[in-house]
């Protein structure tokens, strides 16, 4: 489903300078809606200054914690995130849609397994969902991680991660990366690029010894890490990444070139299905995406990002032919079975149906 719902903030938590986590406080009648899966995301939507501004932010607690909590980290020129950092208290009160994304794997008690991580800043809040829910779920697996940072002041959950540490102490690794803080060891300066990881491919990992990677971070540093696993031997199907919705590069909404004047003029019946309810609108070819164009009909389509990144208005395409700019959020099986990201979707065909209410 994709309606928002209004939850209580219950708690605020300085965790850098710059980072908070905030802990929602969720109804039993909604207990439902909102149970997630490690590494899943929220997209919170509020009123600032008389706009309707959303942002998806990944959900930083373990499953068994029984606890809904996002890291809002911000960002130079963010609207929501200095809000939220500057103004969010607790009793305040935001737009919330259940939990969505699929940068997760499943886990089985039974599984001896070994996880391999790599984070950049933020980019650890879905990653520690996932490491504390696996090693609480598999008693058997491990987790490697390696957290890519500024310097130890900018470590986002550093204690929650020495807790850890702590309390896993056979079956957890974790390895700091500083860019800007000398380490003893030469190996953990600087940032985590492909290179570097090479480097620990050489010195400190083996590949084989890993059954799936967990990268989250911007788009250079996981193109980069991901281009290293896979070159020493990682299968590509082993690799699951998640891009920073704020280092996505933004996709302007030209017009495209059209064949003749008569094909730019060709109008797209498009019909979504969404919330077990239908509705219809009439747009041209190649002059904005399907999202906007059913914003501008009128329809409450959900988005976050608009920029391909958070999955927020991922559909199924039933009828058509639907071809997407961009793509960041995606699997390559979500794509062979008809999924799109409406927000760079462009139909091709000059009828369209979208079904947001198919998760599968």
């Amino acid at each position: 489903m994709s309606q928002f719902h209004s939850l209580s903030v219950a708690q605020v938590q300085q965790e850098t300078r710059d980072c908070i986590a905030v802990t929602f406080d969720v109804p039993e009648a909604l207990r439902d809606s909102f149970r997630f899966q490690p590494g899943q995301h929220l997209t919170l939507r509020t009123l600032i200054g008389g706009a309707d501004v959303r942002r998806s932010y990944s959900i930083c607690s373990a499953v068994q914690d029984d606890t809904l909590r996002v890291a809002i980290k911000r960002t130079p020129g963010g609207a929501f995130s200095t809000w939220a950092n500057e103004s969010l208290k607790p009793g305040a009160v935001l737009d919330v849609m259940p939990p969505m994304g699929t940068f997760h794997v499943p886990l089985d008690a039974a599984s001896h397994r070994h996880y391999l991580a790599f984070a950049a800043g933020s980019g650890i809040t879905p990653v520690l969902s996932i490491l504390k829910t696996t090693l609480l779920a598999e008693p058997h697996s491990r987790f490697t991680l390696f957290y890519g940072n500024r310097a130890s002041s900018s470590v986002i959950f550093r204690n929650e991660l020495m807790e850890l540490k702590d309390r896993f102490m056979a079956r957890l690794k974790i390895v700091y990366v500083m860019s800007r803080e000398h380490q003893d060891i030469e190996l953990f300066n600087g940032r985590i690029t492909k290179e570097k990881t090479q480097e620990f491919l050489r010195h400190w990992i083996a590949i084989g010894d890993y059954d799936t990677a967990f990268i989250c971070g911007p788009e250079e540093m996981i193109r980069g890490v991901s281009e290293a696993l896979q070159e020493g031997g990682m299968p590509k199907t082993a690799i699951k990444v998640e891009l920073f919705a704020t280092a996505a590069p933004q996709q302007r909404a030209v017009p495209r070139p059209h064949a003749d004047a008569q094909a730019a003029a060709a109008l797209v019946e498009v019909t979504v299905v969404q919330d077990g309810h239908t509705a219809q609108f009439t747009m041209e070819k190649d002059r904005e995406s399907l999202l906007d164009a059913g914003l501008r009909a009128g329809l409450d389509m959900r988005y976050s990002c608009k920029g391909g990144v958070c999955a927020t208005c991922r559909c199924k395409v039933l009828d058509g032919k639907v071809d997407m700019d961009a793509n960041y959020a995606l699997e390559d099986y979500e794509i062979a079975r008809g999924f799109i990201l409406s927000c760079q979707g462009f139909p091709v065909t000059d009828r369209v149906v979208l079904d947001f209410d198919q998760a599968e």
